[in-house]
């Protein structure tokens, strides 16, 4: 399966560490990530990522389009809820991800809690239906 990996700046650690306590199970899978997340990623859990660009400079819009596409069977994309709305309002690329998500019925997780629920769903092969609907 491919599985996106999306963090923002303040969440990039947790995603590392997410990456290293589940390598057994990502290692089974194809991983797209957004430059840095992709990197540090790559680099603290031993993984083979595929690296979009950095997320500022087109990777959100490379992400997203994968998933408009519906090229991606699973999402973690760890947010940081504090982060100035401004920046990133409700036209955002990720917004659009996210709602794309919603579209084509890829499974999404927001934080570590639900990306653990996926990530032992995916162990278990109760994430195989994507397969067919993809």
């Amino acid at each position: 399966m491919n599985i996106g990996l999306i963090a923002d700046d303040a969440k990039k650690k947790l995603m590392q560490n997410c990456c290293i306590a589940y390598r057994g199970i990502l290692s089974h899978h194809e991983l797209y990530a957004t430059g840095t997340t992709g990197r540090l990623i790559q680099d603290a859990a031993i993984l083979n990522v595929h690296k979009l660009l950095e997320g500022h400079v087109g990777g959100e819009q490379q992400m997203s389009a994968m998933i408009e596409q519906n090229q991606v069977d699973l999402i973690l994309f760890f947010r940081d809820p504090d982060k100035n709305q401004g920046v990133r309002g409700d036209n955002s690329d990720y917004t659009k991800a996210i709602r794309m998500c919603d579209i084509h019925n890829i499974p999404l997780a927001t934080n570590i809690a639900s990306a653990e629920l996926l990530l032992k769903a995916l162990y278990r092969g109760e994430l195989d239906w994507r397969e067919m609907y993809r």
